[in-house]
């Protein structure tokens, strides 16, 4: 794909995100229906850091289309993809969908339907899928060591989930509805269930940039 499209697709992404982030917000002034409450706003939601997610990497992919000499830039947008952006984006849409599929009720209850628009709620859980693929197709990105990448995103990991039960600890309210159905046990299986996705997720992506654009090209971006 050419610089020029590059640079529209990077641009593209940021802007459709900080519009769907934008509209997010703007819902904070209605009554918000049963099952969402306010302590911890939408930062309590993976769905919501995702976006945020999503809209950094590529505003920084965008600044880096712009700089002359962005070594530095480049090295961190690499591993912001990389090590969150890719496994965090695809876990989002994986996870949110087969739970939909399952029982909508133990992650987007029927009462969301009248707060949230549909054209939304793919902007939240499906959109994310076919720009990721794109962001994969468009340019290498140099993966750091394997262990290392694993290492972080298992931080974030459990960063995320010391603030889901911190959540529950001050209000008693779990942040999903599943998480109220299952026993200590069930909820420590569960945990481990999703750190091993989300791994398999990173090794995805990882798999797919060698696949794509093979690791000299890779080495020869890193130089």
């Amino acid at each position: 794909m050419s610089g020029v499209a590059q640079k529209i697709f990077h641009l593209a992404a940021f802007s459709w995100y900080a519009f769907v982030i934008n509209a997010l917000y703007a819902k904070g002034n209605e009554e918000p229906p049963p099952g969402i409450f306010p302590y911890g706003g939408p930062w309590k939601y993976l769905t919501f850091l995702n976006l945020i997610l999503q809209m950094v990497f590529f505003g920084l992919a965008a600044l880096d289309d712009v700089q002359s000499s962005g070594k530095y830039l480049r090295v961190a947008k690499d591993l912001l993809f990389s090590i969150y952006v890719f496994p965090v984006g695809m876990f989002v849409v994986v996870m949110f969908w087969s739970i939909f599929a399952y029982d909508r009720q133990l992650v987007y209850p029927a009462s969301l339907d009248s707060f949230f628009p549909p054209w939304m709620n793919h902007a939240m859980h499906t959109f994310v899928f076919p720009i990721l693929m794109g962001e994969i197709m468009l340019q290498p990105h140099a993966y750091p060591k394997t262990r290392t990448g694993m290492t972080a995103l298992g931080g974030v990991g459990l960063a995320y989930l010391s603030w889901v039960i911190w959540v529950y600890l001050s209000v008693g309210i779990w942040v999903y509805p599943l998480l109220s159905l299952l026993s200590p046990a069930g909820l420590v299986a569960l945990f481990f269930g999703n750190m091993t996705l989300v791994t398999l997720l990173y090794l995805l992506g990882q798999r797919l940039n060698d696949c794509i654009w093979g690791r000299k090209q890779q080495v020869k971006r890193k130089a």
